[in-house]
């Protein structure tokens, strides 16, 4: 689904559905307080988000499976959007987005990677096969497991959107019982919402998604882009901001499986135009696998704004030294 428009600025639809998400914060509640807890003999960590979509938590567990790798750290997913049950680890020569979800083929890349719709069973699978530690992409309102780090992304530009539960809002739950369990929060991009100050005492770790080094091939182009991600004006506006000339813009729903006769209809109207149809890492490895070589990506890596502070957390929170 395509997130509406009042998640971010509130008004009428937000008041007029906030009982019902009253009622889905309250189930979230008693689900919780339903299960026992299991603690894992490895170190778990997990990077949430408290709003659907668009925060940033690709990237960040990204960057925190790469960098923890070689100490043995392995990857568990859901794996939105596909069909496997699992626990299964992620092939990216075997399986499509259809099987196991576009972010796992991601994840892939940087570490062993595993989707599980079962979060216990995909941590247990993991250490079976040898994983020294587990790194949750998504979970943050998993109540099943004891994690010894939790981050929770925020995007700096989008914040808590207008601050109610779904569906009168972005949120998954109530902000503050989410920040509890969080052990810091990670701000993506400049603060224009004021997360600082509701966050309180909470560590903030500042990082900024910056595009990767053949960035500059844009500047002056003539682009078709599309999107199915959380808030696909945010890849727009990053293509503006290279100096790309956007002739037209498509944004489909988060996770959006792309039908062939779509991306054709892409593809003939940029060539029409004289431009070239490009979209997100995420996007791509949900394309059909004929229309790939006619689609171009542009990447963004995590840039931590102070790398010595997410390593001392890391430390003192998963390492213990």
């Amino acid at each position: 689904m395509r997130a509406p428009e009042f998640w971010a600025t509130g008004g009428w639809p937000a008041l007029a559905l906030a009982p019902l998400g009253s009622l889905y914060d309250l189930g979230s509640r008693l689900r919780r307080r339903m299960t026992t807890a299991w603690r894992a003999p490895v170190p778990l960590l997990c990077v949430g988000n408290l709003v659907l979509g668009g925060a940033g938590k690709t990237p960040v567990t990204l960057a925190l499976a790469r960098s923890l790798a070689k100490e043995g750290a392995e990857v568990v997913s859901r794996g939105y959007g596909g069909h496997l049950a699992g626990p299964v680890r992620v092939d990216p020569t075997l399986h499509r987005a259809r099987d196991v979800g576009d972010e796992p083929l991601l994840l892939a890349e940087a570490a062993p990677t595993w989707v599980a719709k079962s979060k216990r069973q995909g941590v247990e699978a993991a250490i079976a096969a040898g994983a020294k530690a587990v790194l949750l992409d998504d979970g943050l309102q998993n109540p099943g497991l004891v994690y010894d780090l939790a981050l929770a992304v925020v995007d700096g530009g989008f914040g808590f959107g207008n601050g109610h539960v779904v569906p009168a809002g972005p949120l998954r739950e109530s902000i503050d019982r989410g920040l509890a369990r969080a052990h810091a929060v990670v701000l993506i991009g400049a603060d224009r919402t004021g997360v600082r100050v509701r966050v309180g005492g909470i560590p903030v770790i500042e990082a900024d998604l910056v595009p990767d080094a053949a960035a500059q091939r844009w500047r002056g182009r003539r682009v078709v882009a599309f999107a199915g991600i959380g808030r696909p004006q945010k890849f727009f506006d990053t293509l503006a901001e290279l100096g790309a000339s956007l002739i037209a813009t498509h944004a489909f729903a988060d996770h959006h499986a792309y039908r062939e006769d779509e991306i054709m209809a892409l593809v003939e109207n940029a060539n029409r135009t004289g431009a070239v149809p490009v979209t997100t890492a995420k996007d791509w490895v949900r394309l059909p696998a004929a229309a790939r070589p006619m689609i171009e990506v542009v990447r963004v890596d995590l840039l931590w704004s102070k790398p010595e502070a997410m390593a001392a957390l890391i430390n003192e929170r998963v390492r213990r030294g």
